[in-house]
């Protein structure tokens, strides 16, 4: 798909920039971008504090604003309010689940899937540019190759940490998250083209 084919990002009609003279549309451009990594990276914060007990296995709501903010923010907000959040949680901002921090916790079992983000996000954004994000197949197919891109690196990740067999990672990393992960998933994928129906009627 070439350029021209690319759409701008919901969050652009969302939050759209302001019009300026050339040396204040930059300053209001950077101070925009910088606004809006800010409230995503709080954004997945919240989120990540949220837990919904299904079985043994907390389930939080991490996976979705990372699905949610890589769609509506595009390839470039997206894979920065992601690594934003990673940076800053490893620094020792406890914005990861349950209030942790620092690059023990971070370079830890978890560390595939906090890495996993930023690729996912990135990766989800470059989709939305393409349109995926505008109707409810396409958006649920994007979220499933970003949900796997997540699965892939922290299954990988932690295969190395554990050791074993990779039975055993997939009975830790991945069987107990199932479930919630694809309601994630669905929230998610009716969320977006239900987005642009709505800024499309503003």
């Amino acid at each position: 798909m070439t350029s021209s084919q690319l759409t701008s990002p919901l969050i652009d009609r969302l939050v759209p920039a302001r019009a300026a003279t050339p040396r204040a549309s930059l300053a209001s451009s950077r101070l925009r971008q910088v606004a809006l990594v800010a409230a995503g990276v709080a954004f997945l914060a919240l989120l990540a504090q949220l837990r919904l007990q299904i079985g043994p296995v907390p389930v939080t709501g991490q996976t979705l604003g990372v699905l949610l903010l890589g769609a509506a923010y595009g390839v470039r907000l997206g894979a920065l309010s992601t690594g934003a959040y990673l940076l800053l949680g490893a620094a020792g901002l406890p914005i990861f689940t349950g209030g942790q921090a620092g690059l023990a916790y971070a370079m830890g079992p978890t560390g595939g899937y906090l890495l996993g983000f930023v690729v996912a996000a990135a990766l989800l954004g470059a989709l939305a540019e393409r349109g995926w994000d505008r109707t409810l197949g396409s958006a649920a197919l994007a979220m499933l190759v970003a949900s796997c891109v997540i699965y892939a690196c922290g299954l990988a990740w932690l295969h190395v940490v554990l050791g074993g067999t990779w039975l055993r990672t997939l009975q830790v990393g991945l069987v107990p998250f199932l479930l919630g992960d694809l309601l994630k998933l669905l929230v998610a994928a009716v969320s977006l083209p239900a987005a642009w129906r709505f800024v499309g009627r503003r």
